[in-house]
């Protein structure tokens, strides 16, 4: 079977946070208002939200034993199988022409590094997929679910993660690749956030947050310079105050702003 990628909501999902992503590091403000309302309208409480959930199951869940693995791809068919399939088909489809509109069929040539992945579940929720093809793809997903990975194994799949990443930034902005791997971790936070409204963005800026503060506020103690101490407090009384409020778009770049300044300091210790 030829897959069209385009009626694979993982695949399309995933497209977008990468062309909010590039929209980000490009100061875009317009592009990455229009991409986070797209991503807002479709994936917030909609069907597609729910088919999104379903291939994440399969995808981001790792060392479990196998007959917990072949029981939760047997679940996550069965929830798949209730979903409307018109409706989805519907839903794609606005979605589709949203995209077109509003972004252009540039965005359908963004690198997606897990595609084969992506592919690889919707031949498994798609009725249409020969028997044999299917139970393929199936002991594929199964073997990926239940493989126990070494901290080694670990360490070189992030790398390769990085070479990914990377080669789709340079294809981009070359001045992304100039981003601390901190900063990083918080546009993929932010970017993915809407798709758990925002459940793992607070945990992760919760640790990251006090991280920030605690070497800032040593640096403060340390530095004998008035300037540079008084705009170290400051810093230091935004992330205080930030913890009391909720996380906004214009918070984004003070944060990545202070990742990078709390780098520039430790790296002069």
């Amino acid at each position: 079977m030829k897959h069209n990628k385009k009626r694979n909501t993982a695949f399309i999902y995933e497209t977008l946070t990468r062309e909010l992503t590039r929209a980000i590091v490009d100061k875009d403000s317009g592009k990455k208002n229009t991409v986070l309302s797209i991503i807002k309208e479709h994936f917030s409480n909609t069907i597609l939200a729910t088919e999104l959930s379903l291939y994440k199951m399969l995808l981001e869940t790792r060392n479990i034993h196998e007959n917990l693995a072949n029981r939760m791809l047997q679940e996550t068919k069965t929830a798949y199988s209730r979903l409307d399939a018109e409706n989805v088909f519907d839903a794609q489809s606005r979605l589709i022409a949203v995209i077109n509109k509003q972004l252009g069929q540039d965005v359908w040539s963004n690198f997606v590094p897990n595609f084969k992945s992506l592919a690889s579940v919707n031949a498994i929720f798609n009725t249409r997929t020969p028997v044999k093809s299917k139970v393929l793809y199936e002991q594929s997903i199964v073997d990926a679910m239940s493989a126990q990975i070494s901290l080694a194994e670990t360490n070189k799949l992030e790398s390769l993660d990085n070479l990914a990443y990377n080669s789709f930034i340079q294809k981009f902005n070359k001045k992304y690749t100039t981003l601390l791997q901190e900063q990083k971790d918080l546009l993929n936070q932010y970017i993915t956030s809407f798709a758990d409204d925002g459940f793992e963005l607070r945990i992760y800026l919760n640790e990251e947050l006090q991280r920030l503060k605690d070497l800032v506020t040593t640096a403060t103690e340390t530095t004998a310079e008035t300037l540079i101490s008084e705009k170290l407090s400051e810093v230091t009384e935004y992330l205080e105050e930030f913890r009391r409020r909720e996380f906004t778009d214009a918070d984004l770049n003070k944060i990545l702003k202070t990742q990078e300044l709390v780098q520039e300091l430790t790296a002069n210790d």
